[in-house]
């Protein structure tokens, strides 16, 4: 799941970064209204975490621009301005919490979650299909109700494509996913055929119904039955 920071404070935004990554979400950072708006028009994030004062503007335009792009991701607001005309001003303008400073990390996360869960999952703890299960909350991936052991990039590669089953996926677009926003940059993506070759040889073996199969010359499409 990749995530995105509007934050101007470069202490806490390299707290926030730290504790995301720890939970395995892949980070962006940035700390202007211009710079985020620039983000979101090239890139696509599971969840906004956004500062409303930042330093060449409010942070709602931010907002505005996801929504009128009609972008999927989830927007947290995290913000010191804890008034309830600015609460109702960002949850009008289509923001899916509001967080106010200081607050906990944990419940950050938790909150993280919980809007994914919904943007994503309609609410549902896991992710199904076919015979295979994704928890994302424990990083945990069955078939037929056993535990399949899955490294870090096969486990996000799999996420990434059950949230998008029967969808045509580039390779670009699952690199910026898994890999980060500048990893479409790179040369060859020949790391990416070693990882599905791996991820393919796991579910197989645990006896798995659904297939990834590559589309030549594009990409790759998760095939549920």
């Amino acid at each position: 799941m990749k995530l995105l920071i509007v934050e101007d404070e470069p202490s806490l935004q390299e707290l926030i970064r730290q504790t995301l990554e720890r939970e395995r979400f892949v980070v962006e950072c940035v700390s202007s209204c211009r710079s985020a708006v620039r983000k979101v028009e090239d890139y696509e994030y599971d969840c906004v975490l956004l500062d409303i004062m930042l330093p060449d503007g409010n942070g709602l335009s931010v907002l505005e621009a996801v929504r009128r792009m009609r972008k999927p991701s989830g927007v947290i607001i995290i913000s010191a301005k804890d008034a309830p005309d600015d609460k109702v001003a960002g949850l009008q303008l289509g923001a899916d919490d509001y967080l106010a400073k200081p607050f906990h990390l944990a419940e950050l996360v938790a909150r993280i979650r919980s809007v994914i869960r919904r943007k994503q999952q309609d609410g549902n703890v896991a992710v199904e299909t076919g015979n295979v299960k994704i928890y994302p909350d424990d990083f945990r991936v069955t078939v037929n109700n056993r535990d399949v052991e899955l490294n870090r990039k096969e486990y996000d590669i799999l996420f990434y494509f059950a949230n998008r089953a029967n969808r045509l996926i580039s390779k670009y677009a699952l690199a910026e996913a898994v890999w980060g926003d500048h990893i479409d940059r790179a040369d060859n993506f020949d790391f990416i055929y070693a990882q599905i070759k791996n991820l393919r040889r796991r579910l197989n073996d645990a006896g798995a119904d659904i297939e990834i199969r590559a589309v030549y010359g594009v990409g790759y499409k998760l095939i549920a039955e």
